[in-house]
């Protein structure tokens, strides 16, 4: 069923779907907003059945905003012989770099080798080998092997120590978060009911089975009603199932892992580097975004035991020197101190476990499990970002085979896939850009690569602004230009609710400037004010609650 309302992907949509809630039951409530559940709610829509999502928080504040930022086939699953996941998640990436090309893009990484080292030159040529094939060839590049001295010339700040030759080899990078709100937007537009910042707070049970949930906005509860609820609340899975049922058996072996962002100028590598920790073999990944900002580089992850409350994920100590010390290795005339550090952030990976599994969280399967729960609710768990759009597909089918009371509706071969948003179709970009060109406009190519066509709406907003002679009070060349417009943008087409929102994930303001964005945060609270019709004390309020939330992003400094 296609929503007839123009109401957008806004505040304002936002309050209309809140209000639809209780006026029928829906074929799908899903409960969490990351990846898994927008990709659920999409996947569902496109087939003509009626959703509601819903996400306690903002959509992929979690882990779907907390990951590498890489769309691969995992190399490092070939040790655990999970040849299948590898072969599906790198069929999965040339469907991601054919149809959302400016938010999924080729990236070169660099696997140099070192006396010492796990894994020989031979063992990764032939773990290579594999990689291509399973790939179909359908990869952006095929590895190569490199000597020492062409590896010295790709990367002259490398350690020249021990370093015997390498590979180079090719996955992709990503952006996490606005892939997710995408693919939201893509799900309302096919007519799903979306709403963030609403907690899924208590099952409603009808014949020992869960037929809803009651859901609070924080100022009112609504009773949300549908055929099948899936729970795709990833590390929260557990937290969730101990609503549903006081006999709730543990699902999970969490996992967390931290990232650490640094200055590109400070440490300026051309590839993605792979770097091997000599103890314990754990891959760490050193990954440039020039296209983040001005320009970053994203180095990690880690893989320790996290408790049971994913909220209480920290970023410890011991896990920053873990990578500084690593960095010391590969990178020692670099000297890269605690100090360079621009943010870091930590995510929680919902890894399913059959509590019979033993050893390393490195052995513990990223493959994901669906299953039928207490009271009929449908659990996902575990998963890769790059099959998301696989998974959903699996879930919903799987969904609709365990539920007699769903429809049987037009089979994921009927839906087109190809964009998420067609604004991000080539076509769509090019006619936008001559568009911009005959009218003069001096659009910024990195508005180009994270809105596609879109940008050209960001652009008429300022001159707009231009026009009634208020402009734009902010500027940045160097990777935040017409700050102000994307903001009002993101109010009307991103459901920022919360200047956080824009912060940490419509834009990668926190984590790509050192000062995190903070010398514009009064200004542009006065625009998220304007937008949003804020009155005075309701603006302090969110200016207030920004620096709260700032101060507690940033304390793995002190």
């Amino acid at each position: 069923m296609i929503n007839s309302r123009d109401d957008g992907f806004s505040f304002r949509s936002r309050k209309n779907s809140f209000n639809f809630f209780s006026e029928r039951e829906f074929d799908f409530l899903i409960v969490g907003g990351g990846i898994t559940g927008a990709a659920v709610a999409r996947d569902a829509a496109l087939r003509g059945y009626s959703v509601a999502l819903v996400e306690k928080n903002d959509f992929a504040s979690g882990t779907s905003s907390s990951s590498s930022k890489l769309v691969h086939g995992g190399l490092r699953y070939l040790e655990n012989m999970e040849f299948s996941l590898v072969f599906e998640a790198l069929k999965e990436r040339a469907h991601l770099l054919n149809t959302i090309p400016n938010l999924v893009k080729p990236m070169k990484f660099l696997f140099p080798v070192y006396e010492g080292d796990a894994h020989g030159r031979t063992i990764l040529s032939m773990g290579l080998w594999l990689y291509d094939l399973l790939s179909a060839f359908r990869a952006p590049g095929y590895h190569k092997r490199l000597s020492k001295k062409q590896i010295l010339k790709t990367e002259p700040h490398l350690s020249q120590v021990g370093l015997k030759g390498g590979f180079t080899y090719y996955d992709a990078s990503m952006w996490d978060d606005v892939i997710v709100i995408e693919t939201l937007r893509s799900a309302r537009r096919a007519g799903a009911e979306t709403v963030n910042y609403s907690e899924a707070l208590e099952p409603i049970e009808k014949n020992d089975k869960v037929v809803g949930f009651v859901v609070s906005d924080g100022e009112k509860k609504v009773n949300v009603l549908a055929k099948s609820i899936v729970s795709c609340v990833g590390p929260w899975t557990d937290i969730l199932g101990q609503t549903i049922s006081k006999t709730w058996t543990k699902r999970l072996e969490p996992s967390k892992g931290i990232h650490l962002v640094f200055d590109l100028k400070k440490l300026p590598v051309e590839s993605t580097v792979v770097m091997s920790h000599p103890e314990d073999g754990r891959i760490v990944f050193v990954m440039p975004r020039p296209d983040l900002g001005a320009g970053v580089v994203i180095v990690g992850t880690t893989d320790s035991p996290v408790g049971s409350d994913p909220e209480n994920a920290k970023i410890d100590r011991d896990e920053i020197e873990y990578l500084l010390a690593l960095l010391d290795r590969y990178f020692l005339e670099l000297e890269i101190k605690k100090s360079d550090i621009i943010s870091a952030y930590v995510g929680v990976r919902p890894l399913f476990s059959d509590q019979s599994a033993e050893g390393s969280l490195q052995k513990v399967s990223r493959e994901h499990h669906i299953e039928v729960g207490p009271g009929g609710v449908i659990l996902v768990m575990g998963g890769k970002y790059t099959t998301h759009q696989k998974m959903a597909k699996e879930i919903v089918e799987f969904s609709v085979k365990n539920n007699p009371d769903l429809p049987r509706h037009r089979s994921s071969s009927e839906i087109n896939y190809r964009f998420l948003n067609p604004a991000m179709a080539g076509r769509n970009i090019a006619a936008a850009k001559r568009h911009a060109e005959e009218k003069q406009y001096q659009i910024p190519e990195s508005l180009w690569n994270h809105y596609g066509a879109e940008a050209l709406n960001i652009y008429i907003l300022f001159d707009s602004q231009l026009r009634h002679g208020s402009g734009t009070a902010l500027a940045d060349p160097e990777g935040f230009p017409l700050i102000e417009e994307q903001l009002r943008f993101q109010i009307r087409n991103g459901m920022v609710m919360h200047l956080d929102d824009f912060f940490f994930r419509r834009t990668p303001l926190y984590l790509a400037r050192k000062d995190h964005g903070v010398p514009w945060a009064s200004r542009l609270n006065e625009v998220l004010a304007e937008e949003r019709g804020f009155s005075a004390e309701e603006a302090s309020r969110e200016l207030t609650r920004f620096y709260s939330i700032l101060e507690s992003k940033a304390s793995f400094l002190e």
